[in-house]
């Protein structure tokens, strides 16, 4: 049997290992168009920074390494024009001599991955405009870098890799300028997250024009839709990426409502004996079962086992995904998986929110705040999604909830997990479990949660409404929520007869477990309906910059 596999990156490269683990008889043949295989694509905005020293580290495998470990012939630098279903051969150009040729498979996996989007703005092709994608935009990156020494660049998305160059360019001592069409950074983020995401950057020296775009780009700085200059020596575009699915689509295959290759749970495509893996391929959601694009190393890693496992005869089937993602700016952590707040509630779910602000480990430790949000289903209690920030301990949570969220698991079953503990790693309550307190609270328990629009809406509605800062007075008077009363906690007993208990009351502190303690009393006095602002003062006053 001879497998071809088009694309040696991660998709490519996984199948063609675990192809070779299942059977010693095959022919295993890669075709490359570009010079490097099997590279850390994730890691290149770190090389960049000067934060990986050998480029070996990036790029660890060669044609030579796959040849000795596996017998699997690796071409680079050799791309594949077409495909032919029908008598299962492919054409392939040498790039370097130019010579076609034809080449046959018994069984050809797809894995041609994604590429940068490039906007059509008048000057995004001139020498200092670039993206990156592969080893090669890398070093162009690094070579304009070291030769002309910009001190000023614009970056002009705000996804993963953006913000990763944002605080790498930082580090070299570049001015960076992000700019985002949409109304916040980080698209996949819901919008109070992304917030704290951007007063980060910005706290950094990383300045962000949001709800703006790039018209022109000239040779020293950019003209943005609002008519703003920006001196831009550098301009990246990190618009996003698209799956690559030209050569599919021209042999046939069918796409998915996403766009990329829609393949079932062994990784075929419509066209028998023609699998497919990596970026280039349609997922489906654990949470919804419905189709998702979500290109993401981790995701193209997994599916190139399966691809290279279901060729070979294996049996290994996809499960789904949740789009579990992390990434770094300069020492905070952002992550997130599942289902966010504005994507459950557009497929119908009436969601239970939370904000859970808690310290990674004990604070004499080195603990860090984490900001925790929950989403659940009302109805079922469903656990749908959850994003953390922070600078400790959110990798290890995100594992813990997506783990979660992929066994079904309900929010009140989080408090119920055995999780490790010791001073130097967590608290003897996980910030995990108070996520699952605070959302069984709310669904279960008639400890409601109104977050900071949620109530900014409500102030707006004319409703009689009772607002209590439960915080100390010194706390109070520095600043507070405008028609709040301040009423201490440990005075809310005796001053429950001076509020009105048929209103709406509304009980804040800093970062919500005193305004719970406060929502507790007046709820077992007999107010009528009590509500906790979901990630306290901390997340209100965030909202009121907006």
């Amino acid at each position: 049997m001879r497998i071809i596999i088009i694309g040696a990156v991660a998709g490519g490269t996984s199948a063609a290992a675990k192809a070779r683990r299942n059977s010693e008889d095959a022919e295993i043949v890669i075709y490359e168009k570009d010079s490097f295989i099997s590279y850390s694509g994730c890691g290149m905005p770190y090389y960049i920074g000067a934060h990986v020293d050998r480029f070996e580290d990036l790029v660890p495998r060669d044609a030579d390494f796959f040849k000795k470990k596996y017998d699997v012939d690796v071409f680079t630098g050799h791309e594949v024009l077409d495909v032919d279903p029908i008598h299962k051969r492919v054409q392939v150009k040498n790039l370097t001599s130019g010579k076609l040729f034809t080449d046959k498979y018994d069984k050809l996996i797809i894995a041609t991955g994604a590429y940068a989007v490039k906007p059509p703005i008048k000057g995004v092709d001139q020498d200092h405009v670039f993206t990156l994608r592969s080893i090669t935009d890398m070093n162009q990156i690094l070579t304009f870098l070291e030769t002309r020494k910009p001190k000023t660049a614009v970056i002009i998305g705000t996804g993963f890799i953006g913000l990763e160059l944002s605080e790498n360019f930082t580090d070299r001592g570049i001015q960076v300028t992000m700019v985002e069409r949409l109304p916040q950074v980080t698209p996949g983020l819901d919008g109070d997250m992304a917030d704290y995401v951007q007063e980060y950057l910005e706290g950094h020296g990383v300045q962000v024009k949001i709800n703006d775009g790039v018209e022109t780009i000239g040779k020293e700085d950019v003209v943005l839709s609002s008519e703003e200059k920006v001196p831009a020596e550098l301009v990246i575009v990190a618009a996003g990426i698209r799956p690559n699915v030209s050569l599919a689509k021209s042999a046939g295959a069918m796409l998915g409502v996403t766009g990329a290759i829609q393949v079932n749970h062994r990784m075929e495509t419509s066209l028998p004996d023609i699998y497919a893996c990596g970026d280039c391929i349609e997922h489906f959601h654990l949470v919804t079962g419905k189709p998702v694009w979500r290109p993401l190393g981790s995701t193209a890693n997994k599916t190139g086992r399966i691809a290279g496992d279901c060729a070979t005869g294996g049996d290994i089937e996809f499960r789904g995904i949740l789009g579990t993602g992390i990434f770094k700016i300069f020492d905070l952590a952002v992550a997130q998986t599942g289902l966010s707040e504005r994507e459950a509630k557009e497929l119908g779910y009436d969601v239970s929110v939370s904000h859970n602000i808690k310290i990674s480990r004990a604070e004499y430790l080195g603990g860090k705040e984490l900001i925790i949000k929950g989403i659940a289903d009302r109805n079922s209690g469903r656990l749908l999604g959850v994003q953390i920030v922070g600078e400790d301990g959110v990798d290890k949570r995100v594992d813990v909830f997506a783990t979660a969220i992929t066994f079904g698991a309900k929010a009140e079953d989080l408090f119920h997990l055995d999780l490790a503990y010791a001073p130097p790693f967590s608290t003897t309550k996980d910030p995990v479990m108070y996520t699952g307190m605070i959302m069984e609270n709310d669904i279960h328990r008639g400890r409601g949660m109104i977050t900071a629009e949620q109530l900014n809406d409500l102030l707006e509605s004319g409703e009689r409404v009772n607002v209590i800062d439960a915080r100390i007075q010194e706390q109070y008077e520095k600043d507070h929520i405008g028609q709040a009363v301040n009423v201490p906690h440990e005075k809310i007993r005796c001053s429950c007869e001076a509020l009105d208990p048929e209103a709406v009351t509304v009980t804040y502190c800093n970062k919500g477990v005193t305004g719970n303690a406060a929502q507790n009393i007046l709820l077992n006095r007999g107010f009528k309906k009590v509500l906790n602002l979901s990630g306290g003062y901390k997340f209100y006053t965030m909202k009121k910059k907006d």
